[in-house]
């Protein structure tokens, strides 16, 4: 008989030939007291003193040893499947991942810049770094962190028997401000007109800064070269990431012993709706500080539309420029004493009016070639017709140019302006108007400049776009009021890519009611793809042009007169003046001639004069007196052809104009190109 020792909290211990084994009281049915038991050869429980067996249910049916062959089955089941129900995590079923390496580069680094994490592990199953939300599947990588502050990270691999952790620091550099060594100037003092060199040495800066002025630089050490015109206390500033130092150096500017004066005598030119490169205007001698100003005579022009001048420092600006041609200006300098000094110095503008040409369409009057070869458009011989035979001795007199009206521009200005350019009030003071606020801005060139007392055409193209047409606006006598703008008569033109004309009789901001801005001679037409002293190209319409007196009539294309003389119809009834009359349907008589929009061509047996042959930007328009003619607009000097003033032009070229007399024109009968009298449009 075999003998067990039982402990009655489930434990079988020191059984013969057998180990010992955990046995889980749950799995039976019945249980026994803790004590020692013998069996029989059977297997059998005996019974107490009191005749109670002790037995162990294994199953149905089980007795002796094939009962016991079942438990030690059942026993090494449950060992082999971790203690039947035991929840003691399992010890012996692969081993935890292993960190190769978990590395920072730089391990050091500035608030604001980055370092790469770098790990290797081998048995990961997922990696985790901490602080941070970073996780991954991979047993090798990197990802980049930026901490302000200096940081210690964990690296966690896990698998399914457990983890391993690494940990680093990447450390916040707490660097230093920069420090400046020297800041200085050399010399200390000088006289106005004169410079001084600034020196600086720094320790730590990334950048430098000098103030008053833009200059910068990365350099540690340098100087650049300032020539104040008053005392000045100059800041350097320099900067790392720590932050800044600041250090100063003042130049003492004193008068020069000699007399005060503007040492500035020339400054660049400009393009129309461009940003200006800057001139300062500089003076010497006197009793610094100074303070600049423009003259204000009404014999010199201002400044460019659109250029201001800093009274303090004496520099001209302009974001955008407006005029065009070349203004010369008096400069004016006041010294601490109330001394004065003046300086006249030119500023040559180039025009930007290519857009001109597009105003009205092909099929309009102002773009009709007609000379004889080409359209076989007759001579009109209506008594209203030619100019007045006291006026043809009279040269072509070209009425724009360079420098050729200094100290003003020479010519009637034009500007393009964004479809969306704002509108402000204007205010008719005279005669006719067409609108009462337009998008005419600030720095909309005038004629002759605001300081002119003659016509001062204000000429504005607004662009096409945001559902608006494009359109013309003209102004005979603007004056800028400081936002809004004055005049003393307009017109507009609402649509210019199509044919209509003003009403008849109402009048336009010239004499014969007609547009002024697509009849101008202007240099970007002329030059072309060229440059001026090599112009290639063509001026397709007839140019505006004046005689001392026109006739007190008018003929299509124009809408209205301003002149002299009366006519009488055929039958001897006297035809109302300041009414239009037809070439078709001519007076029989008339006292004075040369209708307003009478077109004027070049006679064909008239020779190209020989200047021409070294006049290029003069034979283009001679051409185009040729083949567009010049158009009848306004009363003046006799002879005068209108154009654009534009620094372009070359005077001497143009002179070649003059070669050409009245009487070398013809007046051309148009008539049967009209739709209508309403219409610039052309029947053919």
């Amino acid at each position: 008989m075999e003998s067990y020792n039982y402990h009655g909290g489930g434990h079988i211990l020191n059984s013969p030939r057998k180990n010992p084994y955990n046995y889980n009281l749950s799995n039976h049915l019945t249980s026994t007291p803790s004590g020692n038991y013998t069996h029989d050869a059977n297997g059998n429980m005996p019974t107490d003193a009191s005749g109670r067996a002790y037995t162990w249910d294994w199953g149905p049916n089980s007795s002796g040893l094939g009962r016991w062959a079942r438990v030690l089955i059942i026993l090494f089941i449950c060992v082999g499947l971790a203690g039947c129900g035991s929840t003691t995590s399992p010890t012996g079923n692969g081993s935890a991942p292993t960190i190769t390496s978990f590395t920072a580069d730089p391990t050091s680094i500035n608030s604001g810049t980055s370092s790469t994490l770098s790990w290797t592990v081998a048995g990961a199953t997922s990696i985790a770094i901490t602080p941070g939300t970073f996780t991954s599947t991979s047993a090798s990588g990197s990802t980049s962190v930026s901490p302000t502050v200096t940081t210690t990270y964990t690296l966690t691999a896990t698998n399914a028997a457990g983890s391993a952790a690494s940990t680093l620091t990447v450390t916040i550099n707490t660097s230093s401000k920069p420090t400046i060594s020297s800041f200085t100037a050399s010399p200390t003092s000088i006289t106005s007109g004169s410079s001084s060199t600034l020196s600086w040495v720094t320790t730590g800066a990334t950048s430098i800064a000098i103030t008053p002025g833009t200059f910068t630089s990365t350099s540690a050490s340098g100087s650049t070269s300032v020539s104040p015109t008053v005392t000045t206390t100059y800041t350097l500033t320099a900067t790392n990431a720590a932050g800044s130092t600041t250090s100063t150096a003042q130049v003492t500017v004193t008068a020069s012993g000699g007399p005060l004066a503007i040492t500035t005598t020339s400054c660049p030119a400009g393009t129309q709706g461009a940003a200006y490169a800057g001139c300062t205007i500089v003076a010497s001698g006197g009793s610094p500080p100074y303070t600049f100003s423009v003259g204000l005579s009404s014999s010199l022009p201002p400044l460019p539309e659109g250029m201001s001048l800093d009274a303090a420092t004496g520099a001209i600006s302009s974001s955008l420029i407006g005029g065009q041609g070349t203004y010369t200006p008096e400069f004016v300098v006041t010294d601490s004493t109330g001394a004065q000094a003046t300086e006249n110095i030119g500023i040559a503008i180039n025009g930007n009016n290519a857009f001109l040409a597009n105003i009205f369409p092909s099929t309009s009057i102002f773009h009709h070639r007609v000379d004889a070869a080409t359209t076989n458009l007759p001579v009109d011989t209506s008594p209203a017709a030619p100019m007045y035979s006291g006026y043809l001795p009279e040269t072509v007199k070209p009425f724009f140019g360079n420098n050729s009206a200094a100290p003003f521009p020479n010519g009637i200005p034009a500007i393009e302006v964004p479809y969306n350019q704002a509108d402000v009030s204007v205010t008719t003071t005279v005669y006719q108007s067409y609108f009462t606020s337009g998008p005419i801005p600030a720095y909309a060139p005038v004629e002759g400049t605001s300081n002119s007392t003659g016509d001062r055409h204000v000429l504005v193209y607004l662009e096409a776009g945001g559902g608006n047409n494009p359109a013309l606006y003209e102004m005979w006598q603007g004056i800028y009021e400081n936002g809004p703008w004055t005049d003393s008569s307009n017109a507009l033109w609402p649509n210019v890519s199509s044919n209509p004309l003003t009403p008849q009789g109402q009048g336009t901001s010239d004499a014969a009611g007609l547009p002024v801005a697509p009849l101008l001679a202007n240099a970007d037409e002329v030059i072309g793809t060229g440059t001026p002293s090599s112009p290639n190209g063509t001026i397709q319409h007839p140019i505006r042009f004046t005689l001392n007196h026109m006739l007190n009539y008018w003929v299509w294309p124009a809408t209205q007169t301003a002149g002299v003389g009366s006519c009488t119809a055929v039958g001897g009834a006297p035809i109302p003046v300041e009414s239009e009359i037809s070439q078709s349907s001519p007076p029989a008589s008339c006292t004075m001639s040369g209708a307003a929009g009478e077109i004027y061509r070049l006679k064909a047996s008239v020779e190209t004069p020989s200047c021409a042959s070294t006049s290029p930007q003069a034979a283009i328009i001679i051409t185009a007196f040729r083949n567009y003619g010049i158009i009848l607009a306004d009363n003046g000097d006799s002879g005068g052809l209108i154009g654009t003033p534009d620094a372009r032009w070359d005077d001497n070229d143009l002179a070649c104009l003059t070669s050409i007399i009245l009487s070398d024109f013809e007046p051309v009968n148009v008539s049967s190109l009209m739709v209508s009298n309403d219409s610039g449009a052309t029947s053919h």
